[in-house]
């Protein structure tokens, strides 16, 4: 896994305004089906962690928990983050195979991010 090219791509996705940030907001981009990856710092409470893990495993949306708070918030230009949502379908998958996985869902089409 490549950790700074990971953040080079969460920080276009966050000037192209393609990120949900904080716990709430991840929160509301799962429910409306609309997270194509979800980013919870390694260091995030147990709490925070299994209420974004428990929803995004109910709507079979990937997880990366291996950036802590502070690379997590390098990444989009803040000090620290908890949590993100990808919202961006290409983003998604550049992230996926940087991250050593193949396709996401490799049968939706493209265009329907």
């Amino acid at each position: 896994m490549n950790k700074a090219k990971i953040q080079t791509l969460l920080g276009f996705a966050m000037k192209s305004g393609k990120l949900s940030l904080g716990e709430n907001a991840v929160l509301e981009t799962i429910k409306f089906g609309k997270a194509k990856i979800v980013f919870i710092a390694s260091d995030a409470s147990q709490n925070t962690s299994k209420r974004l893990l428990d929803k995004s495993n109910y709507r079979h949306i990937p997880v990366c928990m291996d950036l802590d708070r502070y690379e997590l918030g390098k990444a989009i230009g803040r000090e620290y983050c908890m949590s993100i949502a990808l919202k961006d379908k290409n983003f998604a998958l550049g992230i996926k195979k940087e991250m050593g996985g193949n396709a996401i869902e490799e049968k939706e089409d493209i265009c329907n991010s």
